[in-house]
């Protein structure tokens, strides 16, 4: 079981575990980990969706760690794309960093806000 200590320790991440389902939009000012599947859109500062985890849905978020699918769109600061990762969709990221990936299947657009210029 988890327990909190102090309050240092409740900046726990949101993890949707392997085999769990949701359908719903999450929120989140935190870490949102995703070893499931999620059929929603997804606000967090940090997205994770590891290998086994499957997102239907748009996300938005200062960093991406793409391991597994996402089916969506993404609007990003950082998006980090990995080995075996798989994306259709659009990518609109400042940030761009692929490792050894040939999975991706989808329309890539460099941000351009007012920050950019």
């Amino acid at each position: 079981m988890l327990a909190f200590t102090n309050a240092d320790e409740k900046q726990s991440p949101t993890v949707i575990g392997a085999g769990c389902q949701i359908k719903g939009n999450i929120h989140s000012d935190l870490t949102v980990q995703i070893h499931g599947t999620v059929r929603g859109d997804i606000t967090a500062t940090v997205v994770v969706i590891g290998r086994g985890g499957h997102v239907i849905g748009d996300i938005k978020t200062d960093a991406l760690f793409l391991h597994g699918d996402l089916t969506g769109s993404a609007l990003v600061d950082t998006a980090n794309i990995f080995t075996q990762a798989r994306m259709t969709g659009t990518l609109t990221y400042r940030t761009l960093n692929i490792t050894n990936n040939t999975e991706l299947e989808c329309k890539l657009a460099k941000r351009k806000d007012k920050d950019d210029e």
